[in-house]
Protein backbone atom coordinates (compact mmCIF):
# COMPACT_ATOMS: atom_id res chain seq x y z
CA UNK A 1 0.00 0.00 0.00
CA UNK A 2 1.64 2.90 -0.52
CA UNK A 3 -0.18 5.20 1.96
CA UNK A 4 -0.32 4.84 5.30
CA UNK A 5 -1.52 7.16 8.63
CA UNK A 6 -0.34 7.34 11.81
CA UNK A 7 -1.66 9.70 14.75
CA UNK A 8 0.92 12.14 16.32
CA UNK A 9 0.60 14.29 19.49
CA UNK A 10 -2.00 16.77 19.43
CA UNK A 11 -4.66 14.68 17.04
CA UNK A 12 -2.39 15.22 14.09
CA UNK A 13 -2.83 12.60 11.47
CA UNK A 14 0.52 11.76 9.59
CA UNK A 15 0.14 10.60 6.23
CA UNK A 16 3.23 8.94 4.89
CA UNK A 17 3.38 8.59 0.90
CA UNK A 18 5.09 6.19 -0.65
CA UNK A 19 7.13 5.83 -3.76
CA UNK A 20 4.64 7.80 -6.07
CA UNK A 21 1.53 10.29 -6.00
CA UNK A 22 0.02 9.30 -9.33
CA UNK A 23 -3.61 8.88 -11.64
CA UNK A 24 -3.49 5.35 -10.25
CA UNK A 25 -3.65 6.09 -6.50
CA UNK A 26 -4.72 9.32 -6.17
CA UNK A 27 -8.33 8.17 -5.11
CA UNK A 28 -7.19 5.79 -2.44
CA UNK A 29 -4.81 8.97 -0.91
CA UNK A 30 -8.05 10.86 -1.52
CA UNK A 31 -10.74 8.25 0.43
CA UNK A 32 -8.60 8.19 3.29
CA UNK A 33 -7.80 11.64 4.24
CA UNK A 34 -11.92 11.88 3.39
CA UNK A 35 -12.30 8.92 5.89
CA UNK A 36 -9.99 10.97 8.54
CA UNK A 37 -12.34 14.43 8.06
CA UNK A 38 -15.43 12.02 8.68
CA UNK A 39 -14.24 10.71 11.78
CA UNK A 40 -12.89 14.21 13.14
CA UNK A 41 -9.55 14.68 12.11
CA UNK A 42 -9.07 18.20 11.31
CA UNK A 43 -5.26 18.58 11.51
CA UNK A 44 -2.89 16.43 8.75
CA UNK A 45 0.49 15.89 7.91
CA UNK A 46 1.96 14.50 4.47
CA UNK A 47 5.25 12.88 4.91
CA UNK A 48 6.54 12.88 1.31
CA UNK A 49 10.06 11.95 2.69
CA UNK A 50 9.96 8.55 1.12
CA UNK A 51 7.98 9.64 -2.03
CA UNK A 52 10.11 10.28 -5.48
CA UNK A 53 7.26 11.47 -7.66
CA UNK A 54 4.18 13.50 -7.82
CA UNK A 55 2.42 13.59 -11.10
CA UNK A 56 -0.26 16.44 -12.08
CA UNK A 57 -3.14 14.51 -11.32
CA UNK A 58 -1.06 13.88 -7.40
CA UNK A 59 -0.80 17.99 -7.52
CA UNK A 60 -4.66 17.90 -8.47
CA UNK A 61 -5.41 15.68 -5.68
CA UNK A 62 -3.34 17.46 -3.27
CA UNK A 63 -5.34 20.73 -4.19
CA UNK A 64 -8.81 19.22 -4.20
CA UNK A 65 -7.97 17.62 -0.37
CA UNK A 66 -5.99 20.67 1.14
CA UNK A 67 -9.70 22.60 -0.14
CA UNK A 68 -11.74 20.01 1.66
CA UNK A 69 -9.88 19.98 4.91
CA UNK A 70 -9.89 24.00 4.63
CA UNK A 71 -14.05 23.81 4.54
CA UNK A 72 -13.71 21.32 7.19
CA UNK A 73 -12.20 23.96 9.70
CA UNK A 74 -8.72 22.13 9.62
CA UNK A 75 -5.24 22.77 8.09
CA UNK A 76 -2.72 20.27 5.61
CA UNK A 77 0.96 20.61 5.88
CA UNK A 78 3.25 19.37 3.41
CA UNK A 79 6.65 18.11 5.20
CA UNK A 80 9.61 15.92 3.37
CA UNK A 81 9.73 16.73 0.05
CA UNK A 82 12.84 16.14 -1.81
CA UNK A 83 14.61 18.51 -4.11
CA UNK A 84 12.62 18.31 -7.43
CA UNK A 85 9.27 17.47 -5.70
CA UNK A 86 10.09 20.61 -4.00
CA UNK A 87 11.25 22.58 -7.25
CA UNK A 88 8.00 20.95 -8.89
CA UNK A 89 6.15 22.62 -6.26
CA UNK A 90 7.49 26.01 -6.60
CA UNK A 91 7.20 26.08 -10.58
CA UNK A 92 4.07 25.32 -10.00
CA UNK A 93 3.32 28.30 -7.40
CA UNK A 94 1.45 25.21 -5.15
CA UNK A 95 4.09 26.22 -2.52
CA UNK A 96 2.32 29.40 -1.87
CA UNK A 97 -1.07 26.89 -1.36
CA UNK A 98 0.98 24.62 1.28
CA UNK A 99 2.91 25.18 4.42
CA UNK A 100 6.14 22.96 3.12
CA UNK A 101 8.36 21.99 5.93
CA UNK A 102 11.75 19.91 5.74
CA UNK A 103 10.87 17.42 8.01
CA UNK A 104 7.48 15.99 9.45
CA UNK A 105 8.75 16.43 13.27
CA UNK A 106 9.02 20.18 11.96
CA UNK A 107 5.47 19.93 10.26
CA UNK A 108 4.32 18.73 13.81
CA UNK A 109 5.78 22.06 15.65
CA UNK A 110 3.55 24.05 17.30
CA UNK A 111 0.34 22.27 15.40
Amino acid sequence: MPFSASQAANNVSVVRVEGQLIVANRQELKQMVQDALDQGARRFVFDFTPTAYIDSSGLGALVSMSKRVRQAGGDLRLAGLNEDLRSLFELTKLDTLFAIFETPAEALVGY
